[in-house]
């Protein structure tokens, strides 16, 4: 039986917040962009693209960087003051670009 109810509890808290990936747009050009490009595409050596990157690993790293599980100078000071909410708007937007890869 526990099993169950964890899973309906789970379902309940993911419905409570659908991610709007305009949300994470909106956020992403004042914040993001910067380094990860207003596409998430890098154009700085230092800052991974972002682009098509799945909603679910950008969700865990910004955690990361906000909790301090994952340390960065500057992505620590950035993440710290997202809401759970705002992490998943800017996973939803990064992940639903759409990129391509050409072999040379």
């Amino acid at each position: 039986m526990r099993i169950p109810l964890l899973l309906a509890a789970t379902l309940s808290v993911a419905a409570a917040h659908a991610a709007d990936p305009a949300l994470g747009r909106t956020k992403a050009s004042m914040v993001c962009a910067v380094c990860h490009g207003p596409t998430g595409m890098s154009m700085m050596p230092n800052a991974p693209h972002l682009a098509g990157q799945p909603a679910i690993y950008l969700v865990e790293q910004l955690k990361n960087y906000r909790s301090g599980k994952r340390a960065h100078e500057v992505m620590a000071v950035i993440a710290k003051p997202l809401t759970d909410a705002e992490i998943e708007d800017l996973a939803a937007w990064y992940a639903s670009l759409q990129i391509s890869v050409q072999a040379p």
